[in-house]
């Protein structure tokens, strides 16, 4: 199987999301002169998220602002509404992945690259910036107007290749967002596992690999072979 574009989750396969976001809340709670945990936040945020964009679809600030003001009660914080803003004001400044960039301009000159992202155009339109790297399209929570693992942005990249899903390969680190949806809808994929976790039920990836620098050493071995049968 041949592939001409690769896409990516961002925020988790090349941006480093549990950075940005436990950051976000441990600057903004010091300011009631509150200390988190980066583990307490992040295992927070897994929780109260996921059920913010299963509900009717809003832009990502709204989901961010409400997923805010959720960890802000499970961490016993009396977030002002008027200062769940924060998140959204921090994204920009999520770290991107040491890797990332570096793995991407190997892909680029193969494939054709795109992000498949929950997110609203403008923010992601500066983490790109920060990436550094052009991509050559994306598709956001914004215009599919829902949020994976709903089948939304995939439908759309598929569409966006002629109706042939055979051309894409999808790179991502969330196993619940990108590989159990990709699987569903028999797309190929490869799960950029990070943190080492456990694989869960439901999903199918074609390939594992430990960050996006073993992903292009993947395919290009992979193409390596190919050429030599």
């Amino acid at each position: 199987m041949t592939w001409d574009t690769i896409s990516f989750d961002c925020y988790g396969t090349l941006v480093d999301w549990e950075a940005g976001i436990s950051q976000a809340f441990i600057d903004a709670a010091s300011q009631d002169g509150l200390k988190f945990e980066r583990e307490a936040v992040i295992h927070a945020y897994h929780i109260v998220e996921p059920i913010v964009e299963a509900g009717p679809f809003r832009p990502y600030r709204e989901v961010l602002a409400e997923t805010a003001l959720g960890v802000a009660e499970k961490l016993d914080w009396p977030l002002d509404p008027q200062r769940s803003g924060f998140l959204a004001e921090s994204l920009p400044d999520w770290p991107v992945f040491e890797d990332t960039r570096a793995a991407l301009e190997r892909l680029k000159s193969r494939f054709q690259i795109a992000i498949l992202s929950n997110v609203d155009d403008d923010l992601l339109a500066g983490t790109i910036a920060r990436i550094g790297v052009e991509f050559d399209w994306f598709v956001t929570a914004q215009q599919a107007r829902s949020y994976k693992p709903a089948r939304g942005h995939f439908l759309e990249a598929i569409r966006r290749l002629e109706g042939r899903p055979e051309r894409l390969l999808h790179a991502a680190q969330s196993w619940f967002h990108d590989m159990c949806p990709t699987t569903e809808l028999g797309l190929a994929a490869v799960w950029v596992n990070r943190g080492g976790d456990a694989a869960g039920d439901g999903a199918r990836p074609l390939h594992v690999v430990g960050d996006l620098t073993g992903l292009a050493d993947w395919l290009e071995a992979r193409k390596k072979v190919i050429r030599e049968k």
